[in-house]
């Protein structure tokens, strides 16, 4: 998974430079929708995380008692939607691909996944990076990234369900495999 996410963020980074578009700081408003759906295995770096420093069943019990349905992860600072994840360096792929990753329309041509604030608030650039995407401009693509993501563990990575559902699968993971198997290594970090 590590791996993964490295090869993404640097493809990210090389696609935000090139094409200039970026998230208005401290915006939020993607982790505010309440229908984000993802699957446990992107999330098992976050709760292996929490297991290593022994808040795994607490966090747990708190997603089970959650009637939030937007993003359990995400840290609200006012009710227009602006905030920012709790647990950055351990989001989902969901997390990592929006707004500057792509998906094919019906007619396989590649379209550019991003909120409505960029693509107003940045429209003369989103409509060029658009047209360079048509043309080539290479951008990560969401469908090839969850089929890697269905290679390391397919039952895990195909399971698609709402976010909250699949933190607390990947919690319920983690927690299930170190119940019979000694303890990992303290000195293991995970990012």
């Amino acid at each position: 998974m590590e791996q993964l996410f490295g090869q993404l963020e640097k493809e990210s980074a090389q696609f935000q430079q090139t094409s200039g578009l970026g998230c208005v700081s401290g915006c939020g408003k993607c982790c505010s929708y309440p229908h984000i759906e993802a699957s446990p295995l992107e999330f098992l770096p976050w709760a292996f995380h929490l297991f290593l420093i022994g808040e795994a069943e607490q966090v747990l019990d708190t997603l089970n008692s959650n009637p939030r349905s937007n993003c359990f992860l995400f840290q609200p600072l006012s009710v227009e939607g602006h905030g920012h994840c709790g647990s950055y360096p351990y989001r989902g792929l969901i997390c990592r691909l929006f707004g500057f990753g792509a998906t094919r329309d019906k007619y396989g041509s590649l379209r550019l996944a991003t909120c409505k604030i960029i693509r107003e608030g940045q429209a003369e650039n989103y409509k060029t990076v658009s047209e360079a995407i048509a043309q080539g401009l290479y951008v990560p693509v969401f469908t090839d990234y969850y089929m890697l993501l269905n290679q390391i563990d397919y039952q895990l990575g195909s399971k698609i369900v709402p976010v909250n559902k699949a933190l607390k699968l990947a919690l319920e993971e983690v927690l299930q495999y170190y119940s019979y198997r000694p303890l990992p290594d303290a000195d293991i970090q995970c990012v």
